[in-house]
């Protein structure tokens, strides 16, 4: 347990953080997670909607400090490369 008072706000801003952080990291999972369902199941127009909404959670984790650029636009990279191959072969 914290003695000093500084220590005792740190501990209460600290955990504030853990579970905003934490809210945002969970809802950046189950998008992705939406959005590789939507791509398997290779409904093009619902893969667009979803990769659009994905990719909007994405960003919205990288201003508030939760991921780092590069590794959203890994993901997001990712995921419009198998959109792309969608499209591909929908043609």
């Amino acid at each position: 347990m914290a003695n000093t008072r500084s220590a005792l706000k740190r501990m209460r801003q600290s955990e504030k953080r853990r579970v905003r952080n934490a809210a945002v990291r969970s809802s950046v999972r189950t998008a992705v997670k939406g959005a590789r369902a939507a791509l398997s199941a290779t409904a093009l127009e619902e893969a667009r909607t979803t990769l659009a909404r994905t990719i909007q959670v994405l960003d919205k984790a990288v201003t508030k400090g939760i991921l780092h650029k590069n590794a959203a636009a890994r993901r997001k990279s990712r995921l419009t490369r198998q959109l792309n191959a969608l499209v591909g072969r929908g043609r």
